[in-house]
C-alpha cells in the first residue's frame, strides 16, 4: 500500500499540503518566468507551463487526504514526525 509505505518513511499529511501550496506558488512563478524568458511562445507558452505544474497541486491534496485519513486510523494524527521517528528506531533496537 501507497499510502501506508509513505507513512512509514515519514511522509506526513502535513508534508503533501504544503507541497500542494508550494506547486500552487511555482505554478505561479512558472507562468512569469515563462512569460518574461521565452518571448517567442509568448502567453500560450507561459500558461502550459503554468498549467503543467499547477497540475501537482490536486495530486499533493489528494495524497495529503490519504495519509491525513490513515494518520487518523493509526491514531499518530497529532503525533509529530520527529516521535515517530524516535518511536521507529526504539522499536529496531529492541527498547
Amino acid at each position: 500500500m501507497i499510502i501506508k509505505k509513505l507513512h512509514d518513511m515519514g511522509i506526513r499529511s502535513e508534508h503533501a499540503y504544503m507541497a500542494a501550496l508550494g506547486s500552487i506558488g511555482a505554478s505561479v512563478i512558472a507562468w512569469v518566468t515563462s512569460l518574461k524568458a521565452e518571448p517567442v511562445g509568448g502567453l500560450a507558452r507561459a500558461d502550459r507551463w503554468g498549467i503543467f505544474v499547477g497540475e501537482w497541486a490536486p495530486t499533493f491534496f489528494g495524497l495529503g487526504l490519504a495519509l491525513s485519513h490513515y494518520e487518523q486510523q493509526e491514531g499518530t494524527l497529532t503525533t509529530s514526525v520527529r516521535d515517530l521517528w524516535v518511536e521507529k528506531a526504539q522499536e529496531r533496537h529492541g527498547g
